[in-house]
Formats: structure tokens, C-alpha cells, sequence
């Protein structure tokens, strides 16, 4: 029963960080460089990087570029959020999973009591 009390007080805990979370994005931000020739010299170029915000939507790959460092700087506290939210929600879902577990395990428990009482003597003499 003390386990099953921490688990609940971590629980709560986890639900409390979870709602602390104000904002946050799913995906990656990536660099990206573009070759360009110059034209006076024909010497090919590289420009960049731009940072680009990318993730997974019905399938297919959605990109949005971040046009300013204070953007990019936002979206990369944004990402960090998420991936701590993914986090939370696993340790969440392994604590359930054991509080479940020892609830289980202290309803068999029970059961066994149960089924070892003695019958009464109803005939007593």
C-alpha cells in the first residue's frame, strides 16, 4: 500500500508538470544550406544555414522556415517542451501500469484470504 501511495504522489506530481507546460511543438529544427554560383566568378557557393522547423503531418513532411533568431530561439524552447511532455507522458504510463499491477496483485491476495476461512459448525450440539 506505501508503493501504491508514492506512485500516486508521483502521478500527481507528473500531471502537475505536464500542466505547467504553456507551449510546445512537435518536430525538428534542421540547418539548411543552398548552393548558388557566383556569377562573376562561376564558383559554386554555399548560402546559409536557415533553420528549419520540420515535422510529420498525414504523411508527408511539413517545413516552416524560421525567419528570425528570436523565432528560431522560440521554437527551439517549443521542441524541448514537447520532448519533455513525451517524457512525462511515458513515466506517467509506466506508473499506471504498476499501480495496476500491485492493485491486481492485492486483489489476489484478498481472494486467497478469503478462500482459506474454515466453514462454520452450523450443528452444534
Amino acid at each position: 500500500m506505501k508503493e501504491t501511495k508514492q506512485i500516486e504522489d508521483r502521478r500527481n506530481a507528473l500531471l502537475e508538470e505536464m500542466r505547467s507546460i504553456r507551449s510546445m511543438r512537435r518536430g525538428t529544427i534542421n540547418e539548411q544550406y543552398f548552393k548558388t554560383y557566383s556569377k562573376r566568378k562561376k564558383e559554386m557557393k554555399h548560402q546559409g544555414p536557415y533553420y528549419v522547423l520540420s515535422q510529420r503531418e498525414g504523411g508527408k513532411t511539413v517545413s516552416q522556415r524560421m525567419n528570425s533568431p528570436a523565432e528560431l530561439e522560440q521554437a527551439r524552447r517549443e521542441v524541448e517542451e514537447y520532448k519533455k511532455f513525451l517524457l512525462l507522458c511515458r513515466e506517467f504510463e509506466h506508473l499506471t501500469t504498476r499501480m495496476g499491477e500491485l492493485e491486481r496483485d492485492n486483489r489476489e491476495i484478498e481472494r486467497e484470504k478469503k478462500r482459506q476461512r474454515l466453514p462454520l459448525n452450523k450443528t452444534r450440539k
